[in-house]
């Protein structure tokens, strides 16, 4: 296992292990540890899914759990439960994205300027002639 991979610790994996889903069918789930650690690497370093580290296993099972598990709501229960255990202030926060946008984001040189359609009005003359 590489040292620049993120790994869940005993403790943290202890505090969330009871609140994932158990009513799995069919084949046993892999390693939640293992899954976990890897959807938050993904997440975390803002890459694609196809690019996680194979330590983590199976692309496809880091993209699918974390999809299905969105759409159960087990991520929502997650958080919500982890931010209701109490703790320093700090240690609640669970996002902090900061997002800049291109200079040009807001419009062009000189700013928004409301324009004509460049559909004819009823009776209007046009503006150039063919």
């Amino acid at each position: 296992m590489s040292g620049d991979l993120y790994w869940l610790s005993d403790e943290q994996f202890g505090k969330i292990e009871p609140l994932l889903p158990t009513d799995t069918r069919g084949k046993e789930r892999v390693d939640d540890r293992r899954v976990i650690s890897g959807i938050i690497h993904v997440l975390k370093s803002g890459g694609r899914w196809v690019d996680a580290p194979a330590d983590y296993g199976p692309r496809k099972t880091l993209y699918n759990r974390f999809v299905r598990w969105a759409d159960k709501g087990v991520w929502v229960g997650l958080f919500e439960a982890l931010a209701q255990s109490g703790g320093p202030g700090m240690q609640l926060m669970i996002d902090s994205s900061a997002v800049k946008a291109h200079r040009s984001a807001a419009g062009g040189k000189g700013g928004r300027k409301i324009r004509r359609s460049a559909v004819l009005v009823v009776g209007e003359p046009p503006k150039s002639t063919p």
